[in-house]
């Protein structure tokens, strides 16, 4: 995807009467980590532009012509025709920017009853819901199929270990099950994350909610969201579900390398239990 570094006045910088430098602009651009939010911030901005025009606090007509536009950009980004600019900091205001200049005045009314906070926050939590069910799919296969290789060896004795010292006689199948114990645990903490991820923060703007006639529940159903935030500061100003999720990886990613590393010195010639295909 293309990067331009020109400079140019801010969208949010009314009161500033000269641009920043451009070693501040890229310090402070987020556009080469965030760029990937494309789709989730569109779909956010569509579904708050369709309950904008419900509400009749933009014209249909000005409604439609929005989405078009962010449709039309959505489309640019996927075909890598679109120019990101690092003056406009993250993808938010790219896309604003670009909205601007495709249909003129009225993309500006996109901005109307939202701030970058809630958006930002709206962003991160439609792609980490993504990216939680992504990892919950991938682990019940993983499971799944630890659960078929148990049955499959069903009989099969190996002696088990206490720091690489031959303990006590078990079933292979036994020691399988154990990781398919520690995955659905895994799970679980996935599980409970996305759940506290799948609340709507749109609507808290930039941290005391806003004047304007807002259908938050509209909005919530048209992305999918369980539940609405209750607190508009909290809903902000608080990122503590990225750090559940991480805590949660982080367990997840001891148990898959413990069970890697035990593969690795069962297939060695001092073990030689167990035989990995070439191709894998």
């Amino acid at each position: 995807m293309k990067s331009s570094r020109e400079g140019r006045k801010k969208l949010w910088a009314g009161r500033f009467a000269a641009s920043t430098t451009e070693s501040v602009e890229t310090f402070t651009s987020s556009i080469d980590v965030d760029r990937r939010l494309y789709r989730h911030d569109i779909a956010g901005s569509i579904a708050h532009v369709n309950m904008l025009a419900r509400r009749r606090i933009i014209s249909a007509r000005e409604g439609r012509k929005i989405v078009q536009g962010l449709k039309s950009i959505e489309k640019e980004i996927e075909r890598d025709a679109f120019s990101f600019s690092t003056a406009d900091e993250d993808i938010h205001m790219n896309i604003e920017r670009r909205l601007i200049a495709k249909v003129g005045k009225v993309g500006e009314k996109l901005h109307t009853a939202r701030s970058r906070n809630d958006q930002v926050a709206l962003d991160l939590r439609l792609y980490l819901r993504d990216e939680l069910g992504t990892i919950l799919g991938a682990l019940a296969g993983l499971r799944r199929e630890l659960g078929r290789a148990a049955r499959r060896y069903l009989g099969v004795i190996m002696p088990g270990y206490t720091h690489l010292q031959r303990a006590q006689p078990i079933l292979f199948s036994h020691y399988l099950l154990a990781y398919v114990e520690m995955l659905e645990r895994d799970r679980e903490r996935m599980r409970q994350c996305r759940e506290r991820v799948n609340v709507l923060p749109l609507g808290s703007g930039a941290l005391a909610g806003t004047t304007f006639p807002i259908d938050r529940a509209y909005v919530a159903s048209r992305l999918k969201f369980a539940g609405i935030s209750k607190n508009s500061i909290d809903a902000v100003s608080d990122r503590d579900f990225i750090l559940e999720f991480l805590s949660a990886s982080a367990v997840l990613f001891v148990h898959l390398s413990r069970l890697a590393e035990e593969m690795v010195l069962w297939s060695s010639e001092e073990f030689g239990f167990i035989e990995l295909p070439d191709r894998r």
